[in-house]
């Protein structure tokens, strides 16, 4: 039977492959490439595979690997079977992936052919069977990708009670409800939540994705992020390989600045993706060692955390492409917001843009929608919106309510219809009365030529409850001091939103995904006084 493509991501994919069969999807830089056509058939044969070996419709599938092409075989393998992906961070200690795999209630890890022991550590505690995926191909990259081959080696089989092995990947249809992709809120303020998003939430994403920056098949990008982020997996890989585009992983398996630029060029890239702190790296390089040449991109685009202006402006003057800003959030697969390419309107420095693909609106406690240039809580709804966290009736009581989703965030429209974040609420310093957005001071900080990098978080205060410090990471080269940092701040802000202390360090704690976290600074350098 043929499976059903209205509205689903898997029906989205085979689509492309079959509009682009013979242009380029994916490449392991200097390695080889891979056809739309020949993805999808690997793909096929690795969703049989998963088959064959018990995974039923509906069962979670772990997957911890390093950015390869194995894992995007695996992954849309997966979904294709209509089982659920849960793919992990593979640095994970051997007790997170306990938590991650038995919250998810995996059926199945599979990792990379060298494996990754803490998580199968995990999973034979939990006694949950492993597999180990490898794609073996020519060592020319030349016409010679039809010997690609994927094997599938499991540790023992799971559970079945079904019988799958006469189940065949042609008798599944895929359908929008299936929960596609299973993975966990970054738990900033709180234990980690379970996300289910549908084939229809992915599907939704994928298009408003495509829409708002144009991907065609005649796009390419670089994949700079973890994979197992829905930064990486949804705007930098899936929105591609549907618009029947082309990305390459770089052979590190990780974004590395020494090849980055390289890789860019080899593969006519148009366009990349990624978190602030990648773009400084960039930056960095750029200003200590620059390329001899850089591509001419349509765009790059900024995500996941807040871009400072002074950053975009150093990005733009450097590589000569509009940096276009974006928020997003897992519970919405991503995408929510973005500013627009130059043909469709102005970008603005400081701003995520307008809403793409679905309602958004700031409102108050009581539920009302409020005007702009009024701050409030950013809640969006949308067929990309999950339909509630796993298990957790309590998060969702609190997530959803008067018909929206609440993202935690604070913000408001400006009077061009530009959102504007003004930071996370349970983040905001509260400073005697005075509430205080530590993005402006970050923003501020960050438009000092000698610092590279800073956040701003509220500690506790006897006089006023809550005071400002600041962390910095001096831009190299440079020998930029508190009095210097404390100067600069008091020429640029209001005196009680200037910093009470500085320190001055060389790394900030960040999660996996690039994100800096106020809460774990604070409590990082509040220990040290």
């Amino acid at each position: 039977m043929e499976q059903s493509a209205s509205s689903t991501l898997t029906g989205l994919l085979r689509r492309a492959a079959d509009t682009f069969p013979s242009r380029r999807a994916i490449s392991v830089a200097g390695k080889f490439d891979l056809t739309h056509s020949r993805l999808q058939h690997l793909v096929d044969i690795a969703a049989n595979r998963l088959i064959s070996a018990g995974i039923k419709p509906g069962d979670v599938v772990a997957l911890t690997f390093p950015n390869t092409v194995e894992f995007v075989i695996t992954f849309l393998a997966v979904i294709r079977a209509r089982a659920t992906a849960a793919p992990l961070n593979p640095a994970y200690t051997a007790e997170e992936f306990e938590f991650y795999l038995s919250d998810s209630e995996s059926k199945l890890l599979v990792t990379s052919s060298e494996g990754i022991k803490p998580a199968q550590a995990a999973a034979s505690k939990l006694t949950i069977p492993c597999a180990a995926a490898s794609l073996n191909t020519p060592e020319q990259a030349d016409n010679e990708e039809a010997e690609a081959e994927f094997t599938l080696s499991l540790s023992h089989r799971p559970d079945s009670d079904s019988n799958s092995d006469h189940d065949s990947l042609s008798e599944l249809t895929n359908d929008p409800s299936d929960v596609a992709l299973f993975l966990h809120t970054s738990g900033t303020t709180s234990r980690p939540k379970g996300v289910p998003l549908t084939q229809h939430n992915l599907f939704s994403s994928v298009r408003n994705i495509q829409s708002v920056y144009r991907l065609t098949e005649s796009d390419s990008t670089v994949i700079v992020l973890p994979l197992f982020h829905v930064h990486g997996l949804i705007c930098g890989l899936l929105s591609s390989i549907g618009a029947g585009a082309a990305v390459a992983l770089p052979a590190a398996g990780r974004f590395s600045a020494s090849t980055f630029w390289k890789d860019m060029i080899k593969y006519n890239a148009t366009w990349y993706t990624a978190v602030p702190t990648i773009h400084q790296i960039v930056l960095d390089r750029h200003q200590n060692n620059p390329e001899p040449v850089y591509p001419k991109l349509r765009f790059i685009r900024s995500c996941s955390a807040s871009l400072a202006p002074a950053i975009l402006g150093r990005l733009e003057e450097a590589f000569g492409a509009p940096v276009l800003e974006a928020y997003a959030m897992t519970e919405a697969s991503h995408l929510m917001a973005s500013n627009p390419l130059p043909e469709n309107g102005p970008h603005k420095a400081g701003s995520v843009g307008k809403p793409v693909g679905q309602e958004m609106g700031i409102l108050d406690e009581t539920g009302r929608v409020l005007e702009a240039e009024v701050n409030g809580e950013v809640c969006i709804r949308g067929p990309n919106v999950t339909n509630g966290y796993k298990n957790n009736p309590d998060a969702n009581t609190a997530a959803f309510q008067f018909g929206w989703f609440h993202t935690g965030d604070l913000g408001y429209f400006d009077s061009d219809g530009y959102l504007h974040l003004v930071g996370r609420i349970k983040e905001l310093i509260n400073r005697g009365g005075e509430k205080i957005s530590p993005l402006e001071v970050d923003a501020v900080l960050l438009s000092h030529a000698d610092i590279a990098q800073a956040v701003a978080f509220g500690v506790p205060d006897d006089k006023y409850g809550e005071e400002i410090n600041c962390a910095i990471i001096p831009r190299e080269g440079s020998n930029i001091d508190e009095e210097e940092v404390l100067r600069f701040s008091k020429k640029n802000l209001a005196s009680f939103k200037v910093p009470k202390k500085v320190f001055i360090t060389d790394s900030l704690p960040k999660t996996a995904t690039g994100k800096i976290l106020r809460r774990l600074v604070a409590e990082h350098f509040v220990s040290q006084k």
